[in-house]
């Protein structure tokens, strides 16, 4: 059998490996199917979210940067429209407007001026000294000169230092003037400055020509800052996407993937520019990424192990059911070999049964020849008479075992019949008694009282409790010792005992000794088919026989026989 599972091995192997692959195969296509669309779709909706809410930032500031400059035009207009240009030209009067919007609005408004059509500032209220300044060659003059209202870009200037200019030019006398203001650089620019996110993201603005406007307080690194060429591609389409916010990922100054969000401010002139590293706009995606991946990776390894342990569950049943398969065609051809062996069996003993009767009958004719007188004077008369004897034992012998052999070919249907068995095994001890005063041996009995009554055959049970007897006498024919029978109801079955002190049955005989043919007994002592035909009629019964043994310690067979139906709801109802 070891050597047939060691040629298997291969078989199950394989077999093994199919399996895992199935469950593998079935388990992982789901699994990156489903882990993969729901991987996309949210990262789909979150770069939605992230665009969606970096569009909206900037366009909020947009147009908070859009109020300021326009609320402080607005301040300058409601000057420039509420009083005339002589009233303005006064310094004086001029210092006390400049005190009342830098206390309604803080130091926003860093100065005020006039300024005639000549470029000359007639009248100046601020902190430097700028009185009779001509601004006749400046470029903001000659622009604001151009329009009626006018925001400067972002320059040094006489001051030497970073600011832009709010204008409104009005006409009196067919003579235009100009009423300017100066707007405080740290104001405006701490308003663009406020725009960040994570540690990458800042804003700045830029003017037409592509110059930098703000500068972010918490400065970045100059690798940061793109090259012009990256905003000149936002500035070309402003005639076309004035009033849209645009999005692009391009590569920063440090190679680093960056989104940048455009929008344009102040009629066009100005575009705001918010930027970030794509790694740190995206840095909730990237731990759900590294997440999902840790997931995906202990995952499939589990379903790994799963597949590994149900296939070795699966393929060590199959091995076991292959087993016991084998084992019940080994059974199979055992029992047809027994069959045939039972056939031959019975035409052997009939074969032989009338020869030998023969010979007993002739034997017992010359014994009786022997008696007359010729022959009384023979010197070998005594050895005659042994051979003859001799001839009588050995062929009744041949006749038992002839006998036994037609009794285990033979499946005969024993008369049913109502049996106590409690009474049928006092007979068999009876019948015992004798044969166990001469071996030493003394029965006990231990029966339990009112057991229900069988409905079985009479002689079949006498024949194989006899036989389990006669056993248990054999093995201890020379040493003595007790036998114990005893009897008891269990559930449904009553159970006989038929125990021993004799010298015990090896273990490696003891799943062979129901086998036909197979005896411990010397040689002439025994057929070896008494046990195998107690094992036939009690499993033609309904019941099993079973033993267990020690060498030095004894044998006790336990025979358990069913009891009928109405038997035991009797017995029940009695009690």
């Amino acid at each position: 059998m070891m050597k047939k599972r060691q040629l298997a091995i291969p078989y199950y192997r394989l077999l093994m490996r199919n399996i895992v692959f199935v469950i593998i195969s079935v388990s992982f296509i789901p699994l990156i199917l489903v882990s993969s669309t729901i991987y996309y779709q949210f990262r789909t909706s979150y770069r939605e979210k992230v665009y969606a809410h970096l569009r909206e930032l900037v366009q909020n500031h947009t147009q908070n940067i859009d109020s300021f400059l326009s609320e402080k035009l607005g301040d300058i207009r409601f000057l420039a429209g509420s009083f005339g240009y002589d009233q303005l030209s006064d310094e004086s009067f001029l210092q006390e407007k400049l005190a009342a919007l830098q206390k309604d609005y803080g130091p926003v408004f860093v100065d005020l001026g006039v300024v005639n059509d000549t470029g000359e500032q007639i009248a100046y209220a601020g902190p430097f000294k700028l009185a009779k300044a001509h601004y006749s060659d400046a470029e903001w003059f000659q622009q604001a000169m151009q329009r009626q209202y006018f925001i400067s870009d972002v320059f040094l200037g006489l001051r030497g230092l970073p600011h832009f200019i709010v204008a409104v030019k009005t006409s009196q006398n067919e003579h235009s003037w100009i009423l300017r203001s100066t707007i405080d650089f740290v104001a405006f620019n701490t308003l663009v400055e406020s725009i960040r996110i994570g540690e990458t993201g800042f804003a700045v603005i830029l003017n037409k020509e592509g110059i930098l406007q703000t500068t972010p307080m918490t400065k970045p690194s100059l690798d940061t800052i793109p090259a012009k060429s990256i905003y000149a591609e936002f500035l070309e389409n402003r005639a076309r996407s004035a009033d849209e916010i645009r999005i692009a990922v391009k590569p920063d100054g440090s190679n680093h993937q960056t989104i940048f969000v455009a929008s344009f401010l102040k009629n066009g002139d100005w575009l705001l520019v918010y930027q970030q590293h794509l790694a740190d706009a995206f840095a909730d995606l990237n731990k759900t990424f590294t997440i999902t991946t840790v997931m995906m990776l202990l995952g499939p390894l589990c379903i790994v192990i799963m597949a590994i342990t149900l296939s070795k569950i699966i393929v060590n049943r199959i091995a076991q059911v292959d087993e016991e398969k084998q084992l019940m065609n080994e059974k199979v051809v055992e029992t047809g070999k027994l069959a045939s062996v039972g056939e031959l069996a019975a035409g052997v003993a009939h074969e032989i049964n009338n020869p030998v009767a023969i010979m007993v009958e002739e034997a017992g004719w010359i014994g009786d020849l022997l008696e007359e007188e010729e022959i009384q004077d023979s010197k070998n008369l005594a050895e005659f008479r042994r051979a003859i004897g001799q001839i009588q034992a050995q062929g009744k012998r041949c006749k038992e075992i002839t006998q036994k052999l037609l009794s285990f070919a033979r499946k005969t249907d024993g008369t049913v019949q109502d049996i106590e068995i409690n009474e049928m095994l006092e007979e068999l001890v009876t019948l015992s008694a004798q044969r166990a005063k001469f071996a030493m041996v003394s029965i006990q009995t231990h029966f339990q009282k009112n057991l229900p009554h069988l409905q079985l055959s009479l002689s079949e049970l006498q024949q194989v409790f006899l036989n389990l007897i006669n056993n248990s006498l054999d093995a201890m024919e020379n040493s003595g010792g007790s036998l114990t029978i005893a009897s008891r109801l269990e559930q449904d079955r009553i159970v006989v005992e038929v125990s021993d002190s004799g010298r015990g049955i090896p273990e490696a005989n003891l799943n062979r000794i129901f086998d036909p043919f197979f005896t411990t007994k010397p040689v002439g002592k025994g057929t070896g088919l008494g046990l195998s035909i107690c094992y036939g009629i009690i499993d033609k019964m309904g019941g099993k026989i079973e033993v267990r043994s020690a060498v030095g310690k004894g044998t006790t067979f336990y025979v358990s026989l069913p009891v009928p139906k109405e038997e035991v709801t009797r017995d029940k109802t009695s009690r």
